[in-house]
């Protein structure tokens, strides 16, 4: 009994031996499964790896490049408008000469009219004062006259001088005249200008340098450049105060400051050429313009007046 009873239980023990190494072959197989499938995934994520660093090396290379191009443009963009500044600051010195020059074309229009203004009356008065002196001289001289003939016989009187310079251009300057003027009727505007500046450069105080002058003007207010416009007509009218031109450079004047949105020195200007050359075609286009000036839509800026050609050039 006793070694039936030992025989029981190392069978028992045996079947358990057996029984645990069954479940420790199963769970090796097990783990020797999730092992190869650990290291099939650690491949696959060291050669992902490897992928991305190669990925991150490109990208920075490209990177870098990208840096060195976009400072480089950078460098050529603060070049640009360091350049376009220096430009700038030019164009604004340029653009404020003619405007100082205007200003004192302005105030020197306003303070001649308002000499002038009064002192209309002042030569009125005089004129009439001189005009009584001279009818009292011609009465003086026609009894004067009548002595004489009484007393003494008439006598031929001397041969009346005859000037042969003066009274006409010279062929040569006519023609230089000429030339110039029909550079402007063809439209060479900037070749009519040179011209006419050459020629005052020769005549500078003939009959045909007022002309010559107002024509410079006219270059100008051709090319809508109305403040050099009126700084030229300017010269017209100060240099050559007798000269036929004013009239017409007066009215072009007015116009140029109506293009430039300065309806008062227009409107002044207007007028003045009205009371100084009243029988002038000027005038008549200076009154209608004033009429204009007038009215609600009266913003109209000279574009339709006649052309100052059709005259004597």
């Amino acid at each position: 009994m006793k070694t039936f009873g030992r025989m029981k239980v190392w069978f028992i023990l045996s079947i358990g031996v057996c029984l645990l190494g069954c479940a420790s072959i199963r769970d090796a197989q097990i783990l020797d499964r999730e092992i190869d499938r650990i290291y099939s995934r650690l491949n696959a994520l060291q050669k992902e790896n490897n992928s991305l660093e190669n990925k991150i090396s490109a990208l920075s290379a490209e990177n870098q490049k990208l840096r060195t191009d976009l400072l480089f443009r950078l460098d050529n963009v603060q070049s640009e408008i360091r350049t376009l500044s220096t430009a700038v600051e030019e164009y604004k010195d340029y653009l404020n000469k003619p405007s100082k020059e205007i200003g004192r074309v302005k105030e020197d229009v306003d303070g001649r009219l308002r000499v002038l203004e009064e002192g209309r009356k002042a030569l009125e008065e005089e004129n009439k004062a001189q005009e009584e002196k001279i009818r009292g001289m011609e009465d003086r001289l026609k009894g004067m006259e009548g002595k004489i003939k009484q007393t003494e016989p008439e006598k031929p009187g001397p041969p009346k001088e005859v000037l042969s310079e003066g009274k006409g251009p010279s062929e040569g300057m006519g023609n230089m005249y000429k030339v110039a003027y029909e550079a402007f009727q063809k439209g060479d505007v900037e070749g009519a200008r040179k011209k006419f500046e050459a020629f005052l450069k020769h005549y500078p105080n003939t009959e045909l340098s007022g002309h010559a002058q107002f024509w410079i003007g006219e270059t100008y207010y051709q090319k809508k450049d109305f403040e050099k416009a009126i700084l030229e007509y300017e010269k017209a009218i100060t240099k050559y105060p007798e000269g036929s031109k004013v009239p017409a450079a007066l009215f072009k004047q007015a116009l140029a400051f109506l293009e430039l949105g300065d309806k008062a020195n227009a409107r002044n200007l207007f007028r003045r050429v009205i009371e100084r050359y009243p029988r002038s075609d000027q005038a008549e286009m200076a009154k209608k313009k004033l009429e204009t000036m007038k009215q609600p839509s009266g913003d109209s800026k000279g574009k339709s007046v006649p052309s100052t050609k059709k005259k004597t050039p």
